[in-house]
């Protein structure tokens, strides 16, 4: 397929998100759209996709104008469009997902047996373990994740989007995508491949288009440019490599403001640690490493069975979220779209949820509080927003995370629980985020990163655990951080050779959890 988008502008109320844009792809070709957050990318794809009309300017496929593009006509063209925020149904199976308004059918009768059978072998060419007969609720954020992708290729497609395809996969999901893009290619097939991961872009990329700021820079061949001139292109400036933590001084307390005591679920076991106040450690592991459902566990998202957390005034119940929040605890979670937004609400509402939870008493809501609360967070962290009444899903991916990250900042808790917190955020305000969280654990917060991005390690962490198998097996202070130690840990390679580099004893973790350490009201989840 040859594209063209030409002069495209588009704006939403006094927000210009495009101005004069031009855009094209060539057959074969995987190209990569670089931008910070509100450059443009998502809104010039939504247009390609059907999904939004633009202001002016045309679309031009293989030589012929196209109008009135809808997202039905878009896939009738062969384009398919894979969203950054998952929009899959819950409630239905996978092949069902998989086949959603374009069905197998045999006299208006889905052929339900084609279907599943056609599902199981795109998914099965992915490599998943991802049976066409799950339900997509019980999936994981990263299975969602290659349901998502699995559906692009279902279907005979000439040109296939990506917006951060590869956020909640893992390395060798990773390369297994890349595979299948590279084959695809040869076959004709051309991708826009939109991350905010400089390494991934080069690896993949043939040509590179940046916008900034709704308008077009530059573009060009990546074996021309390096990632410093990419990242330069980006922001509009020169771009220091810098280390965020190395320019504040040590705030570490004494005291113990969240202590971990032989904590268990369904996928962890035998977890202990305690977090002092001023201190920011951050939760290291691969996906299965029960990283993901400790982080939910302690803030009474998930099941415990065992185990004990105690903050400064005594023990926690996790009876119920509204409470752990009221004791002092607040959690910015993974995967804003199922857990951090909610999208019928405006921004300014979705800024104000926790505080509505943990703090509110008065009978009623001041508008004028209300207002308050969102100015504040949007001075403090640089949201790029119109009106803050605007439905929260009008901004982009990255200032929908700052909403959230505000939102949990208005309960000024004493402990802050952050899953993957820079997740679809470009380079600049990544460095905005990790000089906020230094600067609130300056304040004596005491604050808990779960990632498995190294570079976020070092920006952040005054100690790194790692887990494997559901377990912390290592500690490393700041003076010991290794990439290359830290993924041993992470991979069971250390533990399988016998090695151990001796900056901080192994901690054997196993199976050793007792029911009856368990408050009775803490093993049942419960929703806040």
């Amino acid at each position: 397929m040859n594209l063209e988008m030409k002069n495209i502008s588009k704006s939403f109320g006094p927000v210009q998100a495009l101005i004069d844009v031009s855009f094209s792809v060539g057959p074969g070709e995987i190209h990569g759209l670089l931008g910070e957050n509100g450059a443009g990318k998502t809104t010039l794809m939504n247009i390609l996709g059907g999904g939004l009309p633009p202001d002016s300017g045309t679309i031009v496929i293989d030589g012929t104008e196209v109008h009135g593009m809808t997202p039905r006509k878009s896939n009738e063209l062969g384009i398919r469009f894979i969203h950054q925020e998952l929009s899959l149904c819950n409630d239905l199976k996978v092949y069902q997902n998989m086949f959603l308004g374009e069905e197998f059918t045999n006299r208006q009768i889905i052929r339900k047996q084609d279907e599943i059978s056609r599902a199981q072998e795109v998914l099965d060419t992915l490599r998943t373990d991802i049976a066409a007969t799950d339900l997509v609720g019980e999936l994981t954020t990263a299975q969602k994740q290659l349901v998502e992708i699995a559906r692009a290729l279902l279907f005979k497609s000439e040109l296939i989007i990506m917006d951060e395809p590869t956020t909640a996969l893992n390395t060798q999901e990773i390369e297994n995508l890349f595979s299948i893009m590279r084959s695809q290619k040869t076959q004709g097939v051309s991708f826009i491949y939109i991350s905010h991961k400089m390494p991934e872009l080069f690896e993949i990329c043939d040509r590179y288009t940046v916008l900034r700021d709704g308008r077009f820079i530059q573009s060009g061949l990546f074996r021309d440019i390096d990632e410093r001139q990419a990242t330069e292109l980006l922001i509009g400036k020169t771009f220091t490599k810098e280390v965020v933590k190395d320019q504040y001084a040590p705030s570490v307390s004494d005291t113990v403001a969240l202590s971990v005591k032989g904590l268990c679920g369904e996928l962890f076991h035998d977890v202990s640690f305690d977090l002092h106040k001023g201190e920011i450690a951050v939760v290291t592991g691969l996906q299965g490493s029960g990283m993901d459902e400790l982080a939910t566990a302690l803030f009474g998202a998930t099941p415990v069975t065992a185990g004990a957390i105690e903050l400064q005034s005594g023990r926690l119940s996790l009876k119920q979220i509204s409470h752990v929040m009221r004791s002092g605890v607040g959690m910015i979670p993974r995967n804003r779209k199922e857990r951090g937004i909610l999208p019928d609400l405006s921004i300014s509402k979705n800024n104000s949820l926790a505080y509505f939870t943990a703090l509110h008493r008065k009978p009623f809501v001041s508008d004028k509080e209300e207002s308050e609360r969102f100015e504040n967070n949007r001075r403090r962290m640089d949201i790029k927003v119109g009106d803050p009444d605007d439905p929260i899903t009008s901004l982009s991916g990255g200032n929908q995370q700052k909403v959230i990250i505000g939102k949990w900042l208005n309960i000024d808790a004493d402990v802050y629980i952050l899953d993957n917190p820079t997740q679809g955020i470009d380079v600049g305000a990544k460095f905005a985020i990790y000089r906020l969280i230094n600067d609130i654990a300056g304040q004596g917060k005491a604050i808990l990163v779960f990632t498995n991005e190294y570079p976020e390690i070092v920006q952040v962490a005054d100690r790194c655990m790692v887990m494997y198998k559901g377990t912390i097996v290592k500690e490393f202070e700041r003076k010991d951080f290794s990439e290359v130690a830290i993924m041993a840990y992470s991979t069971g390679t250390s533990m399988a050779d016998g090695t151990d580099d001796g900056t901080s004893p192994i901690m054997h973790g196993g199976p050793h959890c007792d029911t009856h350490d368990m408050n009775e009201n803490d093993t049942k989840e419960q929703n806040s």
